[in-house]
């Protein structure tokens, strides 16, 4: 790997389960979660440069460059270590926007755990942890770099290892606000908590599915399809949903036999991300 220039995963992650059980004074919602990484995701290419200019050289559209997660976390990261450098930073985006795989969490991770190491800053995984969570509440599980239960606003990890599985995950065509879905009047926000040993393999619901179903039709469609062939829930706040099989080749099949307006793509499931050694 060229020190200078280098290509970085950013991987997908779900929510295998996704329960509200309460809310903050200061209006934060607090959850309770398994997150699982995917072995599919972004890309993302970062060269250093010594102007301590930060370029995003594949800005999304419609979005103003420093609002972008991404340029957001190489700034906050040179602000808090005191590093004079910049990076070139360009994105190869597969996930879909607004689909609840956590992408842009997980580019915003990826960039503050290649940075520390490129920059030489060598800030441990704590710290980094902190500045991810300033960046957004799915930030944190993709720089503790394991499959984790969740608690608070989604910060607070404990690993946790999941059965094996391959998963169909459908990407209907529609981007769900976040946030719109969290103020909803309706959402369930009382879920009772539990105890990380009342986990198992096919845990939980999504409180936030019936929402994001009642307002967005593609997302039951792909939901009442992939329900034919096994347990399916939606991850996260919509759009995508998902069903787990203990085998490749049964989640390959299953896949093959969607209609052919519903995208999507088989994954497997992994318990540790690509750069987990990159902090301490």
């Amino acid at each position: 790997m060229n020190p200078e220039q280098c290509r970085f995963p950013a991987p997908a992650k779900l929510n295998l389960f996704l329960h509200v059980v309460g809310r903050r004074p200061d209006g934060y919602h607090l959850l309770q979660t398994v997150f699982r990484f995917l072995d599919v995701g972004d890309w993302l290419e970062i060269t250093p440069r010594a102007d301590g200019r930060i370029r995003l050289l594949s800005p999304l559209p419609g979005l103003d460059p420093e609002q972008d997660l991404c340029w957001r976390a190489a700034r906050l990261l040179q602000e808090y270590g005191g590093c004079r450098q910049g990076a070139d930073i360009r994105l190869d985006k597969r996930l879909p926007m607004g689909g609840g795989l956590g992408g842009g969490s997980s580019d915003a991770a990826t960039v503050l755990l290649a940075l520390n190491r490129l920059w030489r800053l060598d800030l441990p995984r704590r710290d980094l942890r902190e500045l991810g969570l300033r960046l957004g509440a799915d930030v944190p599980v993709f720089v503790f770099g394991r499959s984790a239960f969740a608690e608070g606003v989604g910060e607070v990890l404990t690993p946790w290892m999941p059965a094996p599985a391959s998963y169909v995950v459908l990407t209907p065509d529609v981007q769900v606000s976040t946030a719109a879905i969290f103020a909803h009047p309706a959402l369930t926000r009382d879920t009772p908590s539990i105890k990380i040993t009342a986990l198992s393999h096919g845990f939980g619901h999504n409180d936030l599915e019936p929402i994001v179903c009642a307002l967005y039709p593609q997302v039951v469609e792909a939901l009442d399809w992939l329900k034919t062939h096994g347990e399916a829930r939606m991850t996260g706040s919509g759009a995508c949903v998902f069903a787990a099989f203990p085998a490749r080749a049964r989640a390959e099949r299953v896949f093959a036999e969607r209609p052919g307006h519903l995208r999507g793509f088989v994954a497997d499931g992994i318990d540790q991300h690509p750069l987990l050694g990159w902090a301490d």
